[in-house]
């Protein structure tokens, strides 16, 4: 096995041969880092990497597995953190100049987690500017750039690991979704991403977002997502909102098939503009639902697009970290969240009051919905990935769109904290992937894994690679 070979090796399989001892923690991790060093000057996908830490946590995990101590799920895995979360020790820039040289005295509760997992931690991927937009630049390290074409964007804000890890630059990424923003890269780049129910991954320090924001896995393959959100999942008194899983194991929830689900399938949802082409390649993928034994229903779900009600919650959130010195880091910033933000200071306590209660009658209204129906599917992105560094792509079939509008499949179950993957769907002419959204019922992860899993096994994607070597 080449050098490249083992960088896209999945998580679950390097377990197995670190176990049995045909494969090396630091084999692995070294090929991974000078693969970084490699591709990262081109695709822009960390902000810092971390080879020094990586080196003696694989050495470690290698001495583990030599004493027979080899009971860590993750041990000697490859892993990444968006560089939204805190590290201890380790620069966390929030794709700010404000924060540029921000070195933490703390792990997030969920970093902990995946240390004391037996992770080998290679850095932090690229963001937005408190992630602010669906594009990872920013002006600490510019934007990330997509595998599957150079110029193009890998997508955010967890674009950065969106981008590694559809370029073997380890098999396991962290993201944060507050509108979107692990679903667009995942879509974007070709990999598997989910968005868990809201709470299921403890959050801390809370996002500016705390209501919008899940963290959650992006991978190559549904499996070591699932295997990952086993680690992280879980109550910390650090984050007041969050839960103990209902399913005991992550991985075996992803076995058993769907045959039998009731499937509802929405092409534009009723108020979305997609482009033709993308369309057309989500709506073959959900018909696989009826291949696996689903009952696949193509539905208009009568909701009103609920924009509004995200941008009054996401614009004051913005205007609200910088309420203290807006003109004092305003040149600092990126000029769209400064006009994001200007906007979010023209909105008032009043209003804002009155987009929660919306949202309130707009999650209602979804929980009725899905009463009916045991997943829904969509496409994840109305169009494929655009130019790298723009804040949006500006139209969609000739329609314009504004800063988060673009993104109309994934901000919804925001919203409602629901569960929502994508998958790998196919790609365009041009050659860029398209994803297919799964969204299940709130807390229901496990069927939105086994589903993710049961279309995997049907539309299997991961041995294809970018040309990126």
């Amino acid at each position: 096995m080449d050098a490249i070979d083992l960088c896209y090796l999945p998580a679950t399989e390097l377990r197995r041969l670190y176990a049995e001892r045909a494969l090396s923690p630091v084999e692995v991790t070294r090929a991974v880092l000078e693969r970084i060093e490699r591709l990262n000057p081109t695709l822009n996908a960390f902000i810092t990497v971390t080879p020094d830490l990586a080196m003696d946590q694989a050495l470690a995990a290698e001495r583990d597995y030599a004493a027979g101590r080899a009971d860590k799920p993750l041990l000697g895995v490859p892993i990444s953190i968006k560089d939204l979360s805190v590290t201890r020790g380790i620069r966390t820039t929030r794709g700010s100049l404000v924060w540029k040289d921000w070195v933490p005295d703390f792990d997030a509760p969920f970093v902990e987690r995946l240390y004391a997992a037996g992770g080998v931690m290679l850095g932090k991927t690229n963001t937005p500017e408190l992630g602010w937009k669906g594009d990872s630049g920013n002006r600490v390290i510019g934007p990330t750039h997509n595998p599957w074409k150079h110029g193009r964007t890998a997508g955010g804000s967890s674009g950065g690991a969106g981008a590694a890890v559809a370029a073997g630059m380890g098999p396991l990424a962290q993201g944060s979704d507050g509108a979107g923003s692990i679903r667009i890269p995942s879509a974007f780049c070709g990999i598997f991403g989910l968005k868990p129910s809201f709470g299921l991954i403890p959050s801390y320090p809370p996002s500016a977002v705390e209501s919008l924001s899940h963290i959650g896995p992006m991978t190559r393959t549904v499996r070591d997502a699932a295997l990952m959100l086993d680690v992280m999942a879980g109550f910390d008194p650090r984050d007041r909102l969050s839960l103990d899983p209902k399913t005991p194991s992550f991985v075996a929830a992803c076995d058993g098939g769907v045959a039998g689900l009731r499937v509802a399938w929405s092409r534009d949802m009723g108020y979305a503009v997609v482009d033709p082409e993308v369309g057309d390649i989500a709506a073959r993928a959900a018909a696989v639902f009826r291949d696996l034994g689903c009952e696949v229903e193509e539905v208009n779900p009568g909701w009103d697009d609920p924009f509004q009600i995200l941008d009054a919650i996401w614009s004051t959130a913005m205007a609200g970290v910088f309420r203290d010195n807006f003109e004092q880091v305003r040149d600092q910033l990126d000029p769209g969240l400064v006009r994001v933000i200007e906007a979010g200071r023209q909105v008032s306590g009043v209003d804002l009051a009155a987009a929660m209660q919306r949202r309130s009658q707009f999650v209602d209204q979804v929980r009725r919905f899905m009463e009916r129906y045991d997943l829904l599917l969509t496409p994840t992105m109305p169009l494929a990935a655009f130019r790298a560094g723009d804040d949006n792509p500006g139209e969609i079939a000739g329609q314009p769109v504004t800063h988060l509008s673009w993104t109309p499949f994934t901000y919804p179950f925001n919203l409602t904290g629901q569960p929502a993957a994508t998958v790998p769907a196919g790609f365009t002419e041009a050659g860029l992937p398209v994803g297919l959204q799964i969204v299940g019922r709130l807390r229901d992860d496990a069927t939105v894994l086994r589903a993710a899993a049961a279309f995997e096994e049907a539309r299997p994607w991961a041995d294809r690679r970018p040309p990126v070597d």
